[in-house]
């Protein structure tokens, strides 16, 4: 048992095998991202001892001292920030893309999946092709339901409409927020969609949402339109549930 603590343990990378876990893999979308990092970092630096130097005495010792670890945290953020615009970038578009858009709200008091409700392919031109379906995702927190359609925009509106009716079959009362993904004045933009639920105005509490939860999951998972076989968030035929096993 005590091995299998230890073994635990020496397997969980630390904070700057992250780091370097995480540029590795903003660099491969974003060949730029150390320059940008590098000159975050110099600035960050060069201002905080700068400052130091115009206090003089022993504030220039002090402050070179925080400006280390300041200009990390400084390159860090530039890192954050420059890698999640891009992952957006390549997400922007692509069927599934508001199901990754979701995927950190669970850590924020959302109960949200990755995986569509619902989903319109029966226009696609081929099984293994959702490029252009229509899709439904869900979140669910304190603010209320939220749907997220994405695709085709009058199918996508059709897929809420029908989801709507089914969320307050089963719990009356509760706001249901209906957002379409897109570039338009009354659509939401993938890389928008986590700032705008963390911005929403709560209305229920914690146990109330978390009640409403179970509710939603009566509704089992995808109804509408989904080819027989079909993976809907892999874009695959799943040749197991197409020969019936």
């Amino acid at each position: 048992m005590a091995k299998a603590k230890e073994t635990t343990a020496e397997k969980k990378p630390g904070r700057l095998a992250e780091i370097r876990q995480g540029y590795r893999a903003v660099k491969q979308i974003d060949p730029k991202i150390g320059w940008y990092m590098l000159l975050a970092a110099l600035v960050t630096f060069a201002v905080i001892v700068g400052i130091g130097f115009l206090l003089g005495g022993l504030w220039r010792f002090y402050l070179i001292l925080i400006a280390i670890p300041a200009a990390l945290l400084a390159a860090t953020f530039v890192m954050n920030r420059r890698g999640n615009k891009a992952m957006y970038g390549m997400l922007e578009g692509q069927a599934g893309a508001a199901g990754a858009a979701l995927q950190s709200m669970g850590r924020r008091g959302w109960y949200a999946s990755t995986e569509p409700v619902a989903v319109d392919a029966n226009r696609a031109s081929k099984p293994s092709d959702l490029s252009g379906s229509a899709m439904v995702f869900r979140a669910l927190g304190r603010p209320g339901v939220v749907l997220i359609g994405e695709g085709p925009k009058q199918r996508a509106l059709k897929l809420l409409k029908a989801e709507e009716k089914k969320v307050n079959r089963v719990a009356p009362g509760v706001p249901v927020h209906l957002w379409v993904v897109g570039d338009g004045d009354d659509e939401v933009k993938v890389s928008k969609i986590s700032s705008k639920l963390t911005r929403m105005r709560p209305v229920l509490t914690k146990d109330e949402a978390s009640v409403v939860n179970k509710r939603l999951k009566s509704l089992g998972g995808l109804r509408t339109g989904v080819p027989a076989g079909m993976d809907p968030t892999r874009a695959r035929v799943d040749r197991k549930a197409m020969r019936g096993k």
